[in-house]
């Protein structure tokens, strides 16, 4: 059944492998984390649903409440709508193949809003919704940082797509994501990509306004500016979602430390290697993902990192190759892997390069608190 806690006690070692599996207490100390500084911040969350997908861990961290989510999927939307959630932006540039389903979701009652960054998408999508009697708010996505999607904050563009919207109603505001802020080397480079982030988007802001265009919404939003930022001044709103369970990649950048890591894939060891100098073990790439983002950190954790089945770090042992059902684990350079303390069978669990990635690998969490014990399961859904 969605989102029902076990009747009764089971245990790791009872899961079939690989499992994802979820520390409900790590998790929930991240959220409080995050709730803590944009409190203090005086500006409110948009809690991204793209890494958990599963209604039941968002309900959770937010209180059994719903809340303004972003999603990456219309499929997101459907089924965050369907459970209560009501106001919903979707985080990524429209499609015309996605015109009639936004509609539809409009018209059963969600309040959905949506970006783009093409003055031509523009005059299609307004075209679309004046047929339709739809006033549909349409964010236009700035890029500030030269990473990601979006038009220049101090770009002719930004005025024409503005002005296109509001001739149809639609304008809402604007959106940017600080993308560059997963190159950080450092907690300075964290600040100063989030002082460009809100820099940015609000001289695009300020250039609107000059026009006598009102610009309602001021999105800004990742986790690592998030959590970093030295001030929201004139946001409202911003937006997080890997915040919840944090991954290696954030870990490398000096977001989270490892402790602070709620997502594992619970593994068994299948077998050695013939000179045992390596373990090979039951989560391949499709357990995995093939997500290599720590490369180019500092310290490269190959396709994740090794851990004991308590989810306590074996910091020099890594995943270091993938095959669809199998994965390699071996010592980093200059140590040692002692096989024999990994008999066939012997349970263990991998930290992920990327949350989000590996995540999309799986259809349910299975919940820990800090023990072998599971005290539950969650559904999370796939798809487009």
């Amino acid at each position: 059944m969605r989102g029902s806690i076990l009747l009764q006690t089971m245990e790791l070692r009872e899961l079939p492998t690989p499992a994802l599996v979820l520390d409900r207490g790590r998790m929930e100390r991240n959220a409080e984390r995050l709730r803590r500084r944009l409190e203090a911040g005086g500006v409110p969350l948009r809690i991204h649903v793209k890494t958990a997908k599963s209604v039941e861990a968002v309900r959770h961290v937010l209180g059994g409440r719903t809340a303004k989510v972003a999603v990456s999927t219309l499929l997101e939307a459907e089924q965050f709508h369907a459970a209560g959630f009501l106001d919903l932006l979707y985080a990524v540039g429209l499609a015309p193949n996605r015109f009639e389903r936004v509609a539809q979701l409009t018209r059963a009652g969600a309040r959905v809003t949506v970006l783009l960054d093409g003055l031509e998408l523009a005059r299609e999508w307004r075209r679309f919704c004046r047929e339709r009697a739809l006033e549909v708010p349409t964010l236009v996505e700035v890029d500030t940082d030269g990473k990601r999607a979006g038009v220049r904050p101090e770009g002719a563009e930004l005025l024409e797509l503005a002005e296109e919207l509001s001739s149809g109603g639609l304008f809402g505001g604007l959106l940017t994501h600080a993308g560059g802020s997963y190159g950080s080397r450092s907690p300075e480079d964290l600040r100063r990509f989030a002082r460009a982030e809100r820099e940015g988007i609000l001289v695009a802001a300020h250039r609107l306004r000059g026009q006598g265009l009102p610009v309602p919404t001021v999105s800004v939003g990742s986790t690592p500016t998030a959590l970093f930022s030295e001030s929201y001044a004139d946001v409202t709103e911003v937006r997080a979602g890997v915040f919840l369970f944090m991954d290696l990649v954030m870990a490398g950048l000096g977001v989270c430390r490892l402790e602070d890591l709620a997502l594992s894939v619970l593994t068994s060891v299948i077998g050695h290697s013939a000179d045992r100098t390596r373990l090979f073990v039951d989560a391949g790439w499709t357990a995995l993902s093939r997500d290599r983002g720590t490369a180019p950190q500092a310290f490269d954790q190959g396709y994740g990192l090794l851990c004991d089945v308590l989810g306590r770090p074996l910091e020099d042992l890594v995943v270091s190759d993938t095959h669809q059902e199998h994965g390699t684990i071996s010592a980093r350079p200059g140590a040692w892997l002692d096989t024999e303390r990994f008999p066939a069978g012997t349970l263990l669990r991998i930290l992920p390069n990327h949350a989000c990635a590996t995540a999309a690998q799986h259809g349910a969490y299975h919940l820990v608190d800090g023990s072998e014990r599971v005290l539950g399961r969650w559904e999370r859904f796939q798809g487009w």
